[in-house]
């Protein structure tokens, strides 16, 4: 996995991206939808134009649709794509937040390899946010138990493969109305259960998460929605579902 460059960003928004499969994904929430972008803050990929703004979090609030986004994304060009996970009502100007959809975040870094220790050995020896195949595996199995676990409380529940390791997405609408104290205990419990989830995500602090069928340009593969079957034996690698014409050409 690489870097994406410059044209492969812009040749992915152009041709590859599935407006209707994003719409199909954005279907399951209600009210108006908010994306971001950034455009090279890890990379330090960007357009010229863009030079002051390239490390910035830009919101994209305003549009008329969906092909409307597509646009704004050709011309940014952008290493991420998200949407903000907060509900809003409809209207203009200051928007009413009528709620956030619940949602669980599981990284590679967060295990603890035999090899490589864990992250905080990673980050002494200047490692950064890397993983190898092995956490990988073991965040896939993580992810699987932890969704087992959730459909036990929930009925509406859809897994996603990040680009680095995976979201889980909680669609039942009574939780969208959850406070946040009621999403820290549940985080607290998840993490008392062996789960490695960044309890930032799921009680609220980090609205914004990967917007599904875009493109992670740190690894050039493709922001996922995976069935429990497919995800017991998806690999980010080799899966062709995930991996981008371009990486297929190349």
């Amino acid at each position: 996995m690489r870097y994406s460059t410059l044209d492969e960003r812009l040749s992915f928004y152009r041709k590859e991206f599935r407006l209707d499969e994003v719409s199909e994904w954005l279907s399951k929430r209600r009210g108006h939808n908010v994306f971001a972008v950034i455009i090279g803050r890890h990379t330090k990929l960007y357009p010229r134009q863009f030079s002051r703004n390239f490390s910035k979090t830009i919101l994209i609030d305003e549009y008329r649709n969906l092909e409307e986004v597509r646009s704004l994304l050709v011309r940014f060009q952008p290493e991420g794509v998200y949407y903000d996970r907060n509900i809003y009502g409809e209207g203009g100007g200051s928007r009413r937040v009528l709620g956030q959809e619940l949602a669980f975040d599981l990284d590679p870094e967060n295990m603890v390899c035999p090899k490589h220790g864990g992250l905080k050995d990673k980050m002494k020896r200047h490692q950064g946010l890397s993983f190898c195949m092995l956490e990988f595996r073991l965040i896939r199995e993580k992810t699987i138990s932890l969704h087992e676990r959730l459909a036990g409380l929930f009925s509406e529940t859809s897994i996603v493969y990040s680009g680095r390791g995976f979201h889980i997405h909680v669609f039942d609408p009574e939780t969208v109305g959850w406070p946040r104290r009621r999403r820290k205990e549940l985080a607290t419990r998840m993490r008392r259960e062996g789960y490695p989830i960044d309890e930032w995500v799921t009680t609220g602090g980090m609205r914004l998460i990967r917007l599904p069928y875009s493109l992670h340009g740190m690894v050039s593969r493709k922001v996922l929605p995976l069935g429990i079957r497919e995800l017991e034996r998806f690999d980010p690698a080799s899966s062709s579902a995930c991996i981008p014409k371009f990486m297929r050409k190349s």
